[in-house]
């Protein structure tokens, strides 16, 4: 935006709306087209540093889950050596970039958010599909809409932001400067949402900052699409450095210079409380204090009343715990059933699930695809063979798992007489829902075993037609997520509707999708100007005595 002496409003926000690729409309073809023609390549994705393609030869491949003999690309592993280039390219923009006006930051990624909605809608779409197993309406919702709104929404935020301006006494003007942190923003996405890996890197880079990022492995490959759009919409050279790697030697070079000023993260609890120690045990090598944002694990639930609508229920189920092979942070993977509701739906819920279709998300006829890569498979598998041997739970529906062409695990179901017991309250991370079945006259006291039993507090959600159940819900889970659902599956957070992120193990909670998020990537600077500076120093009250 080159406009000079205007106040300028950016373009008001909208939802992007999601298309229904429905037989025969023009975005299916499109989609098709991309789908085909990027099967049949094989890329060989760079790092990018400093604008540059950079290229180590230490090479790993990325595969299809749904198909793991099937290789995508191969990509360059960055070393120390690497990641301190990151650094420093991402320390060498930042002087320019810091002081560029805030409109000509936003109109880079209004564009980009232009370009995804057009000329790279089908090929980002194609990619997550290809690359993360998605279903087309699952990477319509992600690769597409939801990057699409954080990069229109989030520029709205920071105008937001920067007019939000102090009050002035007579005789002075005060103004509130929102500078970028003094340093670099370490940025390190997961596989699972191809939104969260444009988001995380930008959302600090269009308030000002400089970026290292490192995405996941497993989705380098819509990762690298990512790149081609923000390069096409005019990003300057080193201001989002992309490294791909193993990610412990990254983020450990990372953390330890001096100048890291911020880490956006999601993933694991236990990767983030390490980088938490790592941070605090390094903190007084640091120039700046490092602001920490990360959004972690969760077992999110649904709490099921005697009222609740048996119907909407099932479907919250079906898709809340099975959408995406349930590898989502908000996923519903544990439910508490009323006996009653249990004995209105557990038929219909056994054969919806028993009807799920699993395999190639090329055909469209498919549900789900497959997990993410052999340790996902690995450690669902064995979950559930561990609890074909446990007495105290039962496999109710699904449990079929099969990797001989591609990584899947079916849908399952299992009941558990224990409130307490492990798949109550471990994160697996995959399509596994585990449920309890309590007496009616228990609401209260399954309120509490909720809110006690996860040490996560992501999503959430009650479903029941009695609204003092509702209320007695909100109050007693008010903790217990940071997404709260009434009547609705506890999963799908829209940008600008409903800002994502849960405290305890989950994370920080600082709200992607929100300006609360934006405003940990600035450091605040109070300017007061006096127009009529008093000359001298006494006051009236020294006069007398």
């Amino acid at each position: 935006m080159l406009v000079h002496n205007a106040r300028i409003n950016v373009p008001p926000p909208r939802n992007e709306p999601v298309l229904s690729h429905a037989p025969g409309s023009p975005e299916k073809q499109a989609l098709k087209a991309a789908l085909a023609r990027m099967a049949k390549e094989r890329l060989e994705i760079p790092l990018w540093i400093g604008g540059r393609h950079v290229r180590t030869g230490r090479l790993a491949d990325v595969r299809m889950p749904h198909a793991h003999d099937h290789i995508l690309a191969t990509y360059h592993e960055a070393g120390p050596e690497e990641v301190q280039l990151a650094v420093r390219a991402a320390k060498e923009a930042w002087h320019d970039w810091a002081r560029m006006p805030w409109e000509s930051r936003a109109a880079i990624f209004l564009r980009a958010a232009e370009l995804l909605a057009t000329k790279y809608r089908p090929i980002l779409n194609a990619a997550t599909m290809l690359g993360q197993s998605k279903t087309a309406f699952q990477a319509e919702i992600d690769s597409a809409c939801e990057l699409i709104d954080f990069w229109r929404f989030n520029v709205d935020y920071a105008a937001r932001l920067y007019a939000e301006q102090p009050q002035s006494a007579p005789g002075t003007w005060n103004a509130l400067e929102l500078r970028p942190l003094e340093g670099f923003v370490l940025a390190v996405t997961p596989f699972n949402f191809t939104a969260i890996a444009g988001n995380l890197p930008t959302a600090p880079a269009i308030m000002g900052n400089t970026v290292v990022w490192k995405p996941a492995a497993a989705a380098l490959y819509s990762a690298w699409f990512i790149v081609q759009i923000l390069e096409e919409a005019g990003l300057p050279e080193g201001v989002i450095n992309m490294v791909a790697g193993p990610p412990g030697p990254i983020s450990e070079v990372a953390l330890g210079h001096p100048d890291l000023a911020g880490v956006h993260f999601t993933g694991s609890t236990e990767v983030f409380q390490w980088m938490w120690r790592t941070v605090g045990e390094k903190i007084a090598s640091y120039k700046t204090y490092p602001r920490l944002v990360g959004e972690t694990g969760g077992k999110d639930f649904i709490v099921a009343h005697p009222s609740a609508d048996p119907d909407a229920l099932v479907a919250a189920i079906v898709r809340g715990g099975f959408e995406y092979q349930g590898q989502k942070c908000s996923a519903a993977s544990r439910l508490y059933l009323a006996q009653s509701t249990w004995e209105k739906i557990h038929s219909k819920l056994i054969d919806t699930i028993s009807s799920i279709r699993v395999g190639d998300v090329v055909d469209f006829r498919n549900f789900m695809g497959a997990v993410i890569d052999s340790r996902a498979y690995a450690r669902l598998e064995g979950s559930i063979a561990s609890a074909r041997n446990d007495g105290r739970v039962r496999i109710v529906a699904g449990g079929k798992c099969d990797r001989s062409s591609g990584w899947f695990i079916h849908p399952t179901l299992i009941r558990a007489e224990d409130p307490f017991h492990s798949l109550m309250a471990t994160e697996l991370f995959g399509p596994v829902v585990t449920q309890f079945v309590y007496p009616d006259g228990d609401y209260e006291r399954i309120l509490k075993t909720c809110n006690e039993t996860s040490p996560y507090a992501l999503t959430g959600s009650i479903f029941a037609n009695d609204r003092r159940a509702i209320a007695q819900a909100s109050d007693a889970l008010r903790h217990a997520a940071g997404n709260f659902y009434v009547n609705d599956k506890p999963t799908g957070a829209v940008v600008g509707q409903q800002p994502f992120g849960g405290a305890r193990a989950s994370g920080t909670n600082d709200k992607a999708g929100s300006p609360l998020n934006l405003m940990r990537w600035v450091s605040a600077r109070t300017v007061k100007e006096t127009l009529s500076p008093p000359t001298s120093y006494t006051y009236p009250f020294m006069l007398e005595e």
